[in-house]
């Protein structure tokens, strides 16, 4: 290659795990969708996703836009956040996948992808991907997400175990897999995707673009006051416990990321609100509270504006 001649940049999308909190990330894609003025498939190279942004990033791989998922998180993200049992939420959640997904498979994809879940049984990632070029070995084995639907994949990505159910999936070699929710092992996934690119695809660091977007970060809903509501302040405390752990998570990898691909050019949109009225967890499901979230992400795209257009553009 010629001194002068570079590369074309290889485009990553990274979609942090946070349940109905995704609506943030919505605000953020909903900017870049009309940024690039074209589907996100068709502008990204790769696109990975935990939990909530396994959902997301589904849709985008298929070729939904932005508006289309946001009109599917509305319908449905509400009514299963609103569930209180495990078996109830999870079931809904299948629901949800089979009227989005249907048959679909990893095979199906129009652009490359990553979703992360969580063998429940070993305690180690599993992540479904579209292509064999992001195998890392055991090529002569692949299968695109391993034979399951994505609709499957999807909702193991999801299963925040104690809050969900765990996930069994069944790949096309006739193996029986029990998954949880991927924001146990990598809520942010982003390191996995630079290792896709960088290890499986051999890109050039310099020449990857990576934008990683988070959900926000937001202060606590307050406990009840009144002791007989000592119960639902016991399931409070277990969900900010579980939604702390995430946190942590996230920001671990991010700071993995910086110090171990520093000369990979990215850009991380996540802003934390401390405002009371933006006191959420991950199991909101007051739409118009959600509908604030989504804005919200609008303006953190605001932020990073200028950097996205020089990457994207």
């Amino acid at each position: 290659m010629e001194a002068d001649q570079k590369s074309e940049p290889y485009r990553i999308l990274s979609l942090d795990g946070g349940g109905a909190k995704g609506f943030y990330s919505l605000g953020v894609l909903a900017e870049i969708e009309g940024l690039v003025g074209c589907r996100l498939c068709e502008k990204f190279d790769l696109v990975f996703g935990t939990s909530t942004g396994a959902i997301i990033a589904s849709m985008i791989a298929l070729g939904m836009s932005v508006d289309e998922i946001h009109e599917n998180y509305k319908t449905y993200v509400p009514e299963i956040m609103r569930l209180k049992r495990p078996e109830q939420k999870s079931a809904k959640l299948a629901e949800l996948a089979e009227r989005i997904f249907g048959e679909a498979k990893f095979d199906d994809v129009k652009t490359g992808i990553g979703i992360v879940t969580t063998k429940w049984d070993v305690e180690r990632p599993m992540i479904f991907k579209g292509g064999i070029d992001q195998a890392h070995g055991r090529k002569g084995t692949f299968k695109p997400g391993f034979g399951v639907k994505i609709g499957d994949a999807v909702q193991a990505s999801c299963s925040a175990y104690p809050f969900f159910s765990p996930k069994t999936v069944t790949t096309v070699d006739g193996d029986e897999i029990t998954l949880v929710d991927g924001g146990y092992c990598a809520n942010n996934p982003t390191l996995y995707a630079i290792a896709d690119a960088s290890r499986a695809l051999n890109r050039c660091h310099q020449d990857l673009r990576v934008v990683s977007i988070g959900v926000g970060v937001y202060p606590r809903p307050k406990q009840f006051k009144l002791s007989v509501m000592y119960w639902a302040n016991k399931l409070l405390m277990s969900v900010q416990l579980l939604q702390k752990t995430l946190e942590f998570n996230t920001q671990s990898m991010d700071q993995l990321r910086a110090i171990l691909f520093q000369d990979v050019p990215t850009v991380r949109i996540s802003d934390t609100f401390e405002q009371p009225e933006m006191a959420t967890d991950l199991f909101e499901h007051d739409l118009k509270k959600l509908n604030i979230l989504r804005q919200r992400g609008r303006e953190s795209f605001a932020k990073s504006e200028a950097l996205l257009k020089e990457y994207l553009l």
